[in-house]
This record gives structure tokens, sequence and C-alpha cells, in this order.
């Protein structure tokens, strides 16, 4: 036990998932891979792809197979300009699949949803994490679930909404204002009964900000660890590598690749990614060169 405090003391975290099993992440842990699994029509990237539920399992078994060590499964695309999706919507869409996933595999599954009906159902089929790209503030019945169900919450920073974000996005210093959000988002989410532990950051990459936004925060990524809780990043075939390389969705995995390998040296804890098994080989050189476990 005196050992295992003294790691987690060192910056290591333990995230305890509801049903039993443990998530170790933190500088001895190699940085996970997130397989991101859009069972929606218009995903900026595989929108329509995996609508249909047996190719979506297919497909998650496909990323599992490649080496993901989590998934997660949206009914909403939070794309630039789309619309919400009602909760009824979007349980239609993720329910057979969570299940399916569930049973089929020992794998965690996280739920991208900012409605505490979807997350609730999510958890019920077999999910074990919320995803939720508000940071709790879409829906208050969020944080209670949470609390109430023992499971991790990731907290993403969002300027506006996803209609309107990338309008005129605007900061005085974007990895300050991000880390000032966050830190009141993780502080909020405590008061509301939700273990400091079991909560996750995410600095929100394209949600609200320009290509100059996402380089910073890729630069000043360090600057996220004085938050003192695991880093989740998600820059998989973002617009911004349309600016930087002028690459279509389906061609921007080498420009993934760099920010992810970017972002593991950073200390990152989870990547969240379309293409696994790229993102998995990267992430197991880089912990391989850190002497981080390349488990």
């Amino acid at each position: 036990m005196q050992a295992r405090a003294e790691s987690l003391a060192a910056g290591e975290h333990e995230l305890r998932l509801p049903g039993g099993g443990v998530l170790r992440l933190g500088p001895g842990c190699r940085t996970l891979v997130m397989g991101i699994l859009n069972v929606t029509p218009d995903s900026f990237s595989d929108g329509g792809m995996f609508l249909d539920s047996g190719r979506a399992v297919a497909h998650a078994e496909k990323m599992i197979a490649e080496g993901a060590d989590l998934l997660d499964v949206g009914g909403e695309s939070t794309r630039p300009g789309s619309d919400d999706v009602p909760p009824e919507e979007q349980i239609a869409r993720v329910m057979p699949v969570i299940a399916a996933i569930a049973k089929r595999s020992h794998v965690p599954i996280s739920i991208d949803t900012t409605r505490a009906e979807v997350a609730e159902r999510a958890l019920d089929a077999g999910a074990q994490i919320l995803n939720d790209i508000s940071a709790l503030r879409d829906d208050p019945g969020m944080a209670q679930l949470a609390a109430a169900r023992g499971a991790p919450v990731v907290l993403m920073h969002m300027l506006g909404r996803p209609r309107t974000m990338q309008e005129h996005p605007e900061y005085a210093d974007v990895v300050q204002d991000v880390c000032r959000f966050l830190a009141e988002r993780v502080e909020w989410a405590v008061a509301a009964g939700i273990a400091r532990e079991q909560v996750l950051v995410d600095p929100g990459f394209g949600f609200g900000k320009k290509l100059e936004h996402n380089l910073a925060l890729l630069r000043g990524l360090s600057a996220l660890h004085a938050l003192g809780r695991p880093i989740m990043v998600g820059t998989s075939r973002k617009a911004m590598f349309a600016q930087i390389l002028g690459a279509r969705p389906g061609e921007r995995l080498m420009g993934t690749a760099a920010t992810v390998a970017w972002a593991a040296a950073q200390g990152a804890s989870i990547v969240r990614v379309h293409d696994v098994k790229g993102c998995v080989d990267v992430v197991k050189v880089i912990a391989a060169i850190q002497g981080r476990h390349n488990r």
C-alpha cells in the first residue's frame, strides 16, 4: 500500500470503473489509445459509415484488434455547424452498439454525450466512462449521474456551441484561458459530488479554436499538468490538418500521428483517434523512448 501511495503521489492516477476494473494513468504508464466510434449520419470524418449497428460493432472489434485501450461511442455529431440531436435519437443509435461491444469485449467504453438520459442508458448497457464536451454545463443531471454511479468523467473545454463555435473564437491567452476554465470545471464537478480522482480534462482541440489556438495549445500542453488531472487529447483528423497540409479527412493520419506523438511526449494520458493501429504504434515508440510501461 505504501509503494502504491508513493507511486500515485508521484503523479500517477487510478480511475475506478463502474462494475470493477481500474485504469492506471500517469508518468509510469504509456499513453492509452481511445478509438472513436461515431454512430452518426453526419460526423465530419466518417459520418454515415457506422450508423448501421452491425457495421459499428464490426468496426469496434477491428479497433480492439488493432490495440485500442478504450472505445468512445457517440450518437451526436459535434462538428462545427452541427445541431443538437434529441436524447431519444442518440439512445436509439448507441444502445445496441454499446450493449454488443460490452458483451464481446472487456475494453472500457466511453459514452460521448452531454445528456444525462443518454449517459444513464449507456452505463446500463455497459459503458463505464462519461465524455462530456460541455464539461457538465449542458445538463445538471450529468454530474448527479456521475456521482451516483461512480463513473469517471472527461471535462472538455469548448468556446460557444458546436453550431457557432468556429465563427469568431478569440482568447487573451488560449493556454491560460483553457487552464482556467478547466480548473473551474474540475472544482465545480467536485462540489457536485464527483470524486476528484475520477475527473479527466480535455483542452478541446478544434472546439472554438482557430489554427493558431490549436498550435498554441499543443505547444503549451504540459501546462495542463498543473490541474493535477489526467489529460485527454483529441486532434484526430481535425480541420487544422487541412490548413497545414491541405489534406482531406481520410488523408490526415500522418498529421494526426505527429500530434499524437507530441501529446504522448508531453504526458497526455489518453489520445482519442480514428486510426487506431498507427497511433498505437506511435505511443508504443514514445513509451519505449521515455522508459514508460509499454503494456
